[in-house]
């Protein structure tokens, strides 16, 4: 059946270009190396992590095989993660684009950031950084971020970014603790 739209975006948009390295206020965000199979298993060891996240890393490698599965992702073009680094170059914590949709132009944002590397704005540096990177280069349309209603540290990175609270869907997503009601936050391009 034939669409009557074109899509936004066309196939190719991302295979088609090597992932980006993206630099913002001293933090870069790099695609995954196989080597930062320990930082992702620590990281996933943490309870916050694995609360908002529902799932853990046990072994080394099974981060190895959370790190791999992002090339072939970027290459079907269904999602992207980055390693948000410091100078050294060490893992302080991830930002993706998950339910990538070329056709519509669109993406949900997903984040986390290692315990000791919090309360250093590296998640929403590392939002502002994709997100400039998807609308300006890109040309996506929308980005959304949807989070338990009881994440209230991800509302705050999702409201200082620029992404406006728009509902909530009741019993959306399932925690360890039950379901949770879930926030739906977006952004525009043509939003300021």
């Amino acid at each position: 059946m034939p669409l009557l739209v074109d899509p936004a975006l066309p196939q190719g948009t991302l295979r088609d270009i090597a992932q980006p390295r993206l630099v913002i206020d001293g933090l870069v965000l790099r695609p995954w190396r196989r080597s930062d199979a320990a930082t992702v298993r620590a990281a996933f060891a943490c309870p916050d992590i694995q609360r908002w996240h529902v799932r853990r890393v046990d072994s080394l490698d099974e981060a190895d095989e959370w790190i791999t599965q992002w090339a072939d992702r970027w290459a079907s073009e269904t999602a992207a993660s980055w390693a948000a680094v410091d100078g050294d170059d060490q893992p302080l914590g991830q930002v993706g684009l998950r339910d990538i949709s070329l056709a519509e132009a669109s993406a949900s944002l997903s984040y986390w950031v290692a315990p000791a590397a919090r309360r250093r704005s590296i998640a929403a540096r590392s939002v502002d950084a994709l997100s400039g990177w998807a609308f300006g280069l890109i040309g996506f349309n929308r980005l959304n971020v949807h989070h338990s209603t009881a994440n209230t540290a991800s509302c705050r990175v999702a409201e200082r970014t620029g992404y406006r609270l728009e509902g909530t869907l009741r019993q959306a997503i399932k925690h360890a603790d039950g379901w949770h009601d879930w926030h739906i936050h977006g952004r525009l391009r043509t939003d300021s």
